[in-house]
């Protein structure tokens, strides 16, 4: 369970519908609304989901991940770089934390979008450079 759902305004449903969140008691919800029934799945569920394909995809061009990172912040230590690698070896417990708005607006004009079903699977993850559709997950 999470307070937030960290992908809000980048989710929609199988039919190219925004999915709203809603809280019950703490805990963040999708709500995928489904012939006037509005289902709440579980925000961190589905953000767990994306963060390991997110994850999966850097991991598998961890070297040039790691390399660019360094070169963005200017180090090209041996201490960074394992912190660098121990961050995205970690990325899939940064669940429940929020994203900064102003990033998720620029993800979204990026076009990074998550589409989920009305039972909260991850059936696609459109990142910016390339697709990742169900097959891939």
């Amino acid at each position: 369970m999470a307070e937030h759902a960290m992908f809000a305004g980048l989710v929609f449903d199988e039919e190219g519908n925004p999915v709203d969140v809603a809280w019950v008691g703490r805990n963040a919800c999708y709500v995928v609304v489904e012939d006037d029934f509005r289902r709440h799945i579980d925000a961190a569920t589905v953000d767990r989901q994306v963060l390991r394909t997110i994850k999966e995809q850097v991991a598998a061009h961890k070297e040039l991940a790691v390399d660019g990172v360094l070169q963005m912040m200017g180090k090209d230590d041996l201490f960074t770089k394992v912190a660098v690698e121990s961050s995205i070896e970690k990325m899939d417990e940064v669940v429940g934390q929020p994203i900064p708005e102003e990033a998720k607006q620029l993800l979204g004009m990026l076009g990074f979008r998550i589409v989920i079903n009305i039972h909260g699977d991850v059936l696609e993850v459109a990142m910016p450079a390339g697709e990742i559709d169900e097959d891939d997950l």
